[in-house]
């Protein structure tokens, strides 16, 4: 697994196009900037790894465009030593970036391929302190609970219970809300029992499902 000075000099170039899109956030930038995101691909995307777009990872999938890991980075305000529950682990590029932030990691995938490739690769990397767990992501993780942000990588027709009980008062969870197209939506636990709810633009990704895939 090769970080060749032409991937560095593309990575540059794809900052520049986040920085036109209204990224703003140097600390995001940068870890987008250092992530190799080629790694998190097949080889056959490789060419295209710095472009800003979505990729297949399988099991009918996507790597997020670097733009939308930025905008929902931004979001959940990342502070070093946190406690952040990521649901939908993917290709583990999300994770990394957030490791990358200085959290702590607590990431959840219900497709055990792609679960098993993940993990190897996240190993492979020397990202050993991101904890990734085989679960159900609508239910979170009640047993290391509670999480100081959440961060759902997959569309939610409505925002799980079980997520908001999992925030600690003043935490944040970040989450698209909606069918074809979702709404980026933050919720900000205010009390044990109150949130507010802001929401931001459009999007697209793939369900959010329950229950696990542990077809090989």
């Amino acid at each position: 697994m090769k970080d060749t000075y032409r991937h560095k000099g593309l990575r540059k170039k794809l900052i520049t196009t986040l920085r036109e899109k209204g990224v703003v956030n140097e600390q995001i930038l940068e870890a987008i900037s250092t992530i190799p995101r080629h790694l998190f691909l097949e080889k056959a995307f490789e060419e295209w790894a710095y472009v800003d777009k979505a990729f297949p990872i399988g099991n009918q999938q996507t790597i997020s465009q670097p733009y939308t890991v930025a905008y929902q980075t931004h979001l959940l305000e990342v502070k070093k030593r946190e406690k952040i529950l990521e649901i939908g682990t993917g290709s583990g590029y999300q994770a990394a970036i957030l490791a990358y932030l200085g959290a702590r990691v607590y990431t959840v995938e219900r497709q055990k391929t792609l679960y098993d490739r993940t993990k190897e690769l996240l190993y492979d990397l020397g990202l050993k302190s991101i904890r990734t767990f085989l679960k159900d992501g609508m239910l979170g993780l009640p047993d290391h609970a509670p999480f100081d942000k959440i961060l759902v990588t997959a569309a939610a027709r409505h925002i799980p219970k079980a997520l908001l009980s999992q925030l600690t008062v003043g935490g944040i969870l970040v989450i698209p809300v909606g069918e074809e197209i979702q709404k980026m939506c933050k919720v900000i636990r205010i009390s044990p029992t109150k949130y507010s709810r802001m929401y931001y633009d459009d999007f697209q990704f793939v369900p959010l499902l329950s229950g696990l895939n542990k077809k090989e």
